[in-house]
């Protein structure tokens, strides 16, 4: 890129910085200590302001930079992303949110331990939410640093590699000062810029075309150098057995994911009513929707306007397609037209980033303050009670206000380990590995979610089983698969310990962690608390007694 690009660029980038640390700072000096605030905000958000921050945390650089290069990569194959995470909203919708937002307080694991023996279900939860966490943030980092790298020149991997940390380093200031408060505001600004960005360059696309979706199909087809079969199933995830199992575990994952994603489930605890819940849902589908519906633009405007090989040769997972095609469409390389576009989109995505990564530490931290920390804390100071005595006594006072700095130390750690990670996986797709996420979310969490929702029967070791049932098959055929060795484009290229055929485990480890839940509830010895599943029920459907 010129030095044109790189200035313009970089002013971008920290302007939006610059915002984003003052709205840090006015929300840190609103924050008053207390875990409600840091968690939840205070539940003062309204429908509409959640519903855009909700699309905000969800629509991540996988969504932007990803998704689009898969399609530019793949064609057909590709889109199942965008279908995927759109229509995993209307389980959303229907099964989790109005329930979540009336049983938790601050986490998932609230939900569960609400009804269970609380210390061993938290500790369950909250280490598969951590994972799942983590996994979703390495993600965020190699989209940093192959877009900074495209900025750059693509030449450097120094670059590439201290944009990972700064970004580590930023989301944690942003989670550490700002709480909850600061993170939605950030992801709302996030949100209208990315909408804006995204509305501006499809209609960009259609313009070159005359508006025809045909012609852009067809000319994305002759681009990219397969012909007709870039529009067929097939290209990306090929045609034999293997290929098409992995195509519908990619498929599940995706789909039952996002209900058991720890930074989706949260946001519905920032707003005042349940109603209020499933109203912002409706909001961010809209938002989500039309967002989805424009990557599929973007990512055949970019097979058809940049060519699938210029894609390639950029960056071979296509994480680079929305910025080369934002510079075709300005008037090409050199001119001011594309400059300032791509300028525009580069920052555009890197806000992307920053918005999620906070969102996502945030979940994670308040895991491990929350249910691992404050877990352990209630048992050594004797306190009890389903909600683990968040409101009463001195003792259970001061164990939230240390809360919060558990929660800030833990933002720290998990930080740490997400740049590791990423530098680790920079040349692997961020829409793949954000597909890797959602498999563990939906092996390990939503079992355990769904059966503390809707079966009486559950009990608390179906519920430890449940998520250790899914969560550790669904992290060791990972580890065990194409992605982590065995290939060029692996984790590890130069080994090759590979057993598992699949590159996504959900086929496999979603039903495991059903059946682990099953088989656990049925052999437990001890008999399931009826009294607790009714004061749940009542809560779930009415609200009665919700935080």
């Amino acid at each position: 890129m010129t030095g044109d690009h790189q200035t313009l660029a970089l002013l971008l980038f920290s302007a939006f910085v610059a915002v984003t640390l003052g709205i840090t700072t006015w929300a840190s000096r609103r924050h008053h200590g207390s875990a409600d605030e840091f968690y939840t905000g205070g539940r003062l958000f309204s429908p509409m302001e959640n519903g855009f921050a909700i699309s905000g945390d969800y629509m991540s650089a996988a969504s932007f930079l990803g998704i689009s290069g898969l399609i530019a990569l793949n064609g057909y194959d590709g889109m199942l992303y965008s279908v995927g995470f759109l229509v995993a909203w209307l389980v959303v919708l229907f099964l989790v949110a109005e329930l979540v937002r009336n049983c938790g307080r601050f986490t998932l694991a609230d939900v569960v331990a609400a009804r269970m023996g609380e210390r061993r279900v938290r500790t369950a939860v909250g280490a598969s939410s951590v994972t799942v966490s983590v996994l979703y943030l390495v993600a965020q980092m190699v989209g940093a640093g192959s877009l900074v790298a495209l900025l750059l020149g693509g030449t450097s991997d120094a670059a590439r590699s201290w944009t990972v940390v700064g970004v580590g380093a930023l989301m944690v200031v942003y989670v550490a000062l700002g709480g909850m408060r600061a993170t939605t505001w950030i992801q709302i600004v996030k949100a209208v810029l990315l909408l804006a960005g995204a509305l501006a360059l499809t209609a960009l696309v259609l313009l070159r075309f005359r508006g025809d979706f045909g012609e852009l199909l067809t000319t994305a087809a002759e681009r990219s150098g397969h012909g007709l079969d870039f529009l067929a199933p097939g290209l990306g995830h090929g045609d034999d057995w293997t290929a098409r199992t992995d195509f519908i575990s990619l498929g599940l994952a995706l789909v039952l994911g996002t209900a058991g994603l720890p930074h989706i489930l949260v946001r519905f605890s920032t707003v005042p009513t349940a109603r209020a819940a499933r109203r912002s849902v409706v909001w961010s589908i809209g938002l989500i929707g039309g967002f989805y519906l424009m990557t599929i633009v973007l990512g055949f405007g970019a097979a058809a306007i940049v060519g699938s090989d210029a894609v390639r040769a950029s960056n071979p997972a296509g994480n680079t397609a929305v910025p080369l095609l934002a510079l075709e469409l300005g008037g090409g390389a050199g001119s001011t037209g594309g400059t300032v576009l791509f300028a525009v989109v580069a920052a555009v995505a890197f806000a992307t980033i920053l918005a999620v990564v906070a969102g996502i530490t945030l979940a994670s931290s308040a895991s491990v303050a929350h249910d691992l920390y404050a877990s352990f804390a209630r048992r050594r100071d004797g306190a009890g009670g389903a909600d683990g005595g968040a409101d009463g006594g001195g003792g259970a006072g001061r164990r939230r206000y240390g809360e919060v700095a558990v929660a800030r130390v833990a933002a720290v750690a998990v930080g740490g380990v997400a740049i590791g990670l990423g530098l680790l996986a920079q040349d692997l797709n961020v829409a793949f590995l954000v597909g890797l996420a959602f498999a563990v979310a939906a092996s390990a969490n939503l079992p355990v979610l769904l059966y503390s929702l809707f079966w009486r029967r559950f009990t608390t070791r179906g519920a430890v089983w449940s998520v250790y049932g899914g969560l550790i098959p669904a992290v060791l055929l990972v580890a065990l698969s194409p992605v982590v060795s065995g290939g060029p484009g692996a984790l590890l290229p130069g080994v090759d310990f590979h057993v598992f055929p699949l590159q996504n485990p959900g086929v496999v480890s979603i039903p495991l962690g059903f059946l682990a839940g099953w088989l656990g509830t049925v052999s437990s010895p001890e008999p399931p608390d009826e009294a607790r599943h009714a004061e749940t029920e009542v809560r779930a459907l009415t609200g009665a007694g919700a935080a």
